[in-house]
C-alpha cells in the first residue's frame, strides 16, 4: 500500500463519548499537522459515531476516519486500524487521553533521526500525568537504543509506542474465539525475538488518566477473563527471556490456581504449554490445607527457590 499520511494517529474507541473530544482538541493543535486520524468504533452505543460525524464536517487540517464494528477488544481494532492505515507510522493513542502540542512533530523528527541500518520496529515516547510530570523512571541518557525486552527491565511505567506501519503489520495479534483482550506486549515481544530495536524517549507527549471504565483500572480480572490470550503472553514471554525452569514451573502452578472452575485441566496445560499430569499435581496442591500446601510447596518447588 502506499502511505498518504506520515503518521497514522490510531484511536480504539469504545463507549467513550463523554471523553474523546479531549483527544480531538489536542490533535487540533498540534503544531505538525501531516497526519490522519483513524477512529475504530469498537461498538460503541453512547454516541460515538454522531460525534465523530459532526467532527468530520468541521474545517481541521488533519483527514478524520471512522469505522464501526461489533465489540471484539482492542486488539482486533488495532488489527483492523492496521489494514486501514494510510500512515507510514502507526501511533496507537488511546481514547480517554491526550497528546501535546508538539507530539506529532516529535514523532516525525525522532523517524528522521533512526539509523537506517538499525533494523528498528518504531520508537517509544513518555507518557505524563501532565506535561512536566510522569511517575516513569527518567532514563539518565537523551535515548535508549535497545528493544521491547527493555521493558521488564530499564524501561518502566506506560509508554506511547510509535512503529512503521509496514512492520507492525506483520505481527497482527492472535485473536482468540470468546475473549477480547490480549495484553499489546503479545506482538512487541515477538518483534524483540525477531531483531528489531526501539529507541526510548524521556519526552513525555502522551497524557494520560486511568478511568473507572479503562482496561488498567480492570486490573488482572482481564488476564483472567482471558486465559488463551493470557497464557500465550506468558508462555511467549518465558521463551524469549530464557528464564529458569524453576520459575516456569512456578508460572504453571501459578496459571493452574488462577483457572481452577474457569478452564478443563486440557485447557490450562494447552494454554500455558503445562504437562497435563502437572496440572493434575498443581491443582492437588492447592486443594490442600494452607500449611499442608505449603508444605508441600515447598517440596516441590525447593526451599532456596
Amino acid at each position: 500500500m502506499e502511505f498518504t499520511h506520515k503518521v497514522t494517529v490510531f484511536t480504539p474507541t469504545y463507549n467513550r463519548a463523554y471523553i474523546l473530544e479531549n483527544l480531538y482538541r489536542s490533535l487540533q493543535r498540534q503544531s505538525c499537522t501531516e497526519f490522519e486520524w483513524l477512529v475504530v468504533d469498537d461498538g460503541s452505543s453512547d454516541g460515538t459515531e454522531v460525534l465523530v460525524d459532526g467532527w468530520q464536517r468541521e474545517n481541521n487540517p488533519f483527514p478524520i476516519r471512522y469505522v464501526k464494528k461489533d465489540n471484539g477488544g482492542k486488539c482486533r481494532a488495532i488489527n483492523l486500524g492496521l489494514q486501514m492505515a494510510k500512515g507510514e507510522l502507526f501511533f496507537t493513542v488511546d481514547s480517554d487521553d491526550y497528546l501535546t502540542d508538539d507530539a506529532i512533530e516529535k514523532v516525525i523528527r525522532w523517524e528522521a533521526e533512526l539509523p537506517r541500518d538499525g533494523n528498528f520496529c518504531g520508537y517509544v515516547a513518555n507518557r505524563g500525568i501532565t506535561p512536566d510530570e510522569t511517575p516513569n523512571t527518567i532514563l539518565d541518557c537523551e535515548f535508549l537504543d535497545g528493544n521491547a525486552f527493555d521493558l521488564y527491565g530499564p524501561v518502566d511505567g506506560e509508554r506511547a509506542f510509535i512503529f512503521y506501519t509496514e512492520i507492525h503489520r506483520k505481527y497482527l495479534y492472535p485473536e482468540f474465539p470468546g475473549e477480547r483482550f490480549m495484553t499489546e506486549a503479545v506482538t512487541w515481544n515477538r518483534m524483540a525475538r525477531d531483531g528489531y530495536k526501539m529507541r526510548f524517549y524521556n519526552d513525555i507527549i502522551w497524557i494520560w488518566e486511568y478511568k473507572p471504565d479503562g482496561l488498567t483500572r480492570a486490573g488482572y480480572k482481564v488476564f483472567l477473563d482471558n486465559p488463551q490470550g493470557t497464557g500465550l503472553f506468558f508462555r511467549e514471554q518465558y521463551a524469549f527471556l530464557h528464564k529458569p525452569f524453576y520459575q516456569k514451573v512456578k508460572l504453571w502452578y501459578g496459571f493452574t490456581c488462577q483457572n481452577i472452575g474457569r478452564c478443563t485441566t486440557s485447557q490450562t496445560a494447552a494454554y500455558i504449554g503445562c504437562p497435563e499430569w502437572a496440572v493434575e499435581l498443581f491443582k492437588g496442591i492447592h486443594a490442600l490445607q494452607p500449611n499442608r500446601r505449603l508444605q508441600a510447596m515447598k517440596q516441590f518447588f525447593g526451599k532456596k527457590r
